[in-house]
């Protein structure tokens, strides 16, 4: 997997933001990518130190319009610590 393909976005919610001022900030991964890459790959783009990496899996939830039933993306969201005196400038600026 090229290291462009596991990390897509970062997820910006009220609950991730409380995160940064510990150095633990959370992205939208690949789901096919596993720990190892997803932390060799973080610490190639953003040149910092992983301390560690957790993921959890979503199911597309189902979804209603009218008569039409689909269901939403199945998505990956990994939650990474940095280590002790790491930050992460490009999501503080927002």
């Amino acid at each position: 997997m090229h290291l462009t393909n596991v990390i897509k976005k970062p997820v910006l919610t009220e609950k991730s933001y409380i995160g940064h001022a510990n150095g633990v900030y959370t992205f939208e991964v690949d789901r096919r990518s596993n720990k190892t890459q997803i932390k060799k790959t973080f610490e190639q783009i953003f040149q910092v130190k992983v301390e560690s990496v957790r993921t959890m899996n979503y199911d597309g939830k189902e979804k209603k319009m009218g008569k039409f039933v689909g269901t939403t993306n199945n998505r990956k969201k990994a939650i990474i610590t940095l280590k002790a005196g790491e930050t992460l400038d490009l999501l503080n600026d927002l």
